[in-house]
């Protein structure tokens, strides 16, 4: 979802608004696409990530990381992803967190964690999630409430709670909290408990609250894994608290992590 600070976020498809309200300067759940580390639509490139999720405001640019790789034996065996996304994704990555939309036009999807060995991807984790209410788009606006498709890198993390132990760089700040209601009703309290910033649109090695937008406003940004409230985001994907700590605690910058997203027609091509 796209929050903005001190701002109102979204109003819900229908007769019902919903009011989303930060207290502090996020740069949150917007929306955008991308491959890890560049800032370019789905997984048709093959340059670095970028950032952007529950929209909140950035505070300074961001630009993601990550040649392109090429489709590797062990890449092959990540399921469901076609040449043109396994292209994106980088050979540095050894941790991919593999969300994979119900549809183009669906808010709920499923995370899988992967980690490469020296035999290829094996699976790990697998969480239920939520992604933007209208669903994906190669194209990411700002306020279009579709998620970006793409593979984009995972650099920085942060959050309302303390540091669970996280390796990623992690800023807890009150900048994080929210108030209102999503689009189903659902209180969005505690939705930025744990944050971890998906580099579109943004900078990569600072802060997920940092307001920087490379590609610039229009395209959207603050595109983030956070805490799942129970309904469909602005833009960003949305995990259970205790599964946001579970990766919290699993994402390796030394492992160049990266999330591949998109509703899975759009990440077999």
């Amino acid at each position: 979802m796209s929050f903005s600070i001190n701002r109102r976020g979204g109003l819900r498809p229908g007769p019902a608004a919903v009011v989303l309200v930060l207290s502090v300067a996020l740069t949150g759940c917007g929306s955008g696409t991308g491959s890890a580390g560049s800032t370019r639509t789905a997984a048709a490139d093959a340059p670095a990530a970028t950032s952007g999720t529950t929209q909140a405001r950035p505070s300074r640019p961001s630009a993601g990381s990550g040649a392109p790789g090429s489709a590797a034996a062990a890449a092959a065996r990540l399921p469901g992803l076609g040449p043109r996304t396994l292209a994106a994704v980088p050979r540095t990555a050894r941790q991919v967190v593999l969300v994979t939309g119900r549809g183009r036009n669906s808010p709920v999807s499923e995370a899988t964690l992967y980690r490469r060995t020296d035999t290829g991807w094996e699976a790990g984790a697998r969480w239920p999630a939520h992604n933007a209410l209208r669903g994906w788009t190669d194209d990411h606006h700002a306020g279009d409430l579709r998620s970006p498709i793409g593979v984009f890198a995972l650099t920085d993390a942060g959050g309302r709670l303390s540091d669970p132990g996280s390796r990623l760089p992690y800023d807890r700040s009150g900048g994080f909290t929210v108030g209102g209601t999503g689009f189903e009703g659902e209180p969005l309290a505690g939705s930025f408990d744990y944050v971890v910033a998906i580099n579109y649109n943004r900078e990569p090695g600072t802060s997920p609250l940092d307001w920087t937008r490379p590609l610039g406003a229009g395209r959207g940004g603050g595109i983030w894994l956070h805490v799942d409230h129970g309904g469909p985001t602005h833009g960003c994907v949305s995990l259970a608290q205790r599964h946001m700590r579970e990766l919290l605690l699993t994402l390796d910058p030394a492992q160049h992590p990266v999330v591949v997203m998109g509703d899975a027609a759009s990440l077999a091509r």
